[in-house]
């Protein structure tokens, strides 16, 4: 699928990222095939992860704001008794636990992540400090303090494996969270340490790993896909003229963003407290 400058190529692509791929590269190989530069992602990937990464598609680029706070569920295994330096399976052994790991145990210390908590972001996170992000910083071997954030799990699982100290994962959380992070903290949690590995993203909000595809593959959903989660309303020709012009509407009179329709279920806008918080342009 390609597009020109006299084609203009809209809409939201919902990608399985393999394993090895940076989000950003992702992106820039998606600008090749679908042969257009206005494209951005939702949701940051760990070059290690695989799953669902989302991509805002010219003028979907400018929706992928509404997609930020949206819930995201991973997969994983933490493999209790040695720690790494980057909570991953990509890092150095920096420790090592003779640990005796049961599914009872585990499943006592599986609360205490569960609700609003706060994490300390690892090294290896994008998040900046002093101008800096904290990878850049891990790459020249400088470890600084760093703040811990308020993020939101909504469940946290964990079976058991063949191997005892395995356990499969599953997580359902905030924008934000670091499942490397959940993984170390159990293993302190159970009297020693653990790191990540394995992790894939099965589900931003209400896009899946059933629906995603591969990058040579994929597949452009219409733009309004792209906030296909918010509350919605479909207005008249004469309502619809008056969204083009940026007009204020009485029905949209409350704080959560409302995505406008045409008769066809084209989308027009989104408003907000009765206002265009977003008019995207006819083409």
């Amino acid at each position: 699928m390609a597009g020109t400058t006299t084609d203009p190529v809209d809409g939201l692509a919902v990608v399985d990222k393999a394993a090895g791929w940076t989000s950003h590269d992702v992106v820039a190989k998606a600008r090749g095939i679908l042969g257009t530069r206005k494209i951005g992602h939702s949701g940051t990937l760990d070059p290690d992860a695989t799953g669902v990464l989302l991509l805002g598609v010219g003028a979907a680029t400018r929706l992928l704001r509404y997609l930020n706070d949206l819930p995201k569920t991973y997969t994983g295994e933490v493999v209790f008794g040695t720690a790494t330096s980057t909570l991953d399976a990509s890092g150095e052994v920096t420790g090592t636990w003779d640990m005796d790991v049961t599914p009872e145990a585990v499943d006592a210390a599986l609360p205490r992540f569960v609700g609003d908590i706060e994490q300390v972001p690892p090294m290896v996170s994008a998040v900046q400090v002093g101008g800096k992000r904290l990878h850049e910083l891990a790459r020249e071997g400088i470890e600084v303090e760093r703040a811990a954030r308020p993020v939101r799990v909504d469940s946290f699982t964990a079976e058991p494996t063949d191997d005892p100290l395995v356990y499969r994962i599953e997580v359902t959380c905030s924008s934000g969270t670091y499942i490397r992070t959940l993984a170390a903290d159990l293993g302190h949690a159970l009297g020693g340490g653990a790191h990540l590995r394995a992790l894939r993203r099965t589900a931003i909000g209400p896009y899946t790993v059933e629906v995603a595809q591969p990058l040579e593959q994929v597949e452009l959903l219409p733009v309004g896909a792209a906030v296909a989660h918010l509350e919605h309303v479909v207005v008249d020709d004469e309502t619809a003229a008056l969204v083009a012009n940026g007009r204020k509407l009485r029905f949209a009179d409350h704080d959560e963003p409302v995505a406008v329709l045409d008769g066809a279920g084209e989308l027009l806008a989104v408003y907000r407290a009765g206002k265009p918080d977003l008019v995207l342009p006819r083409r």
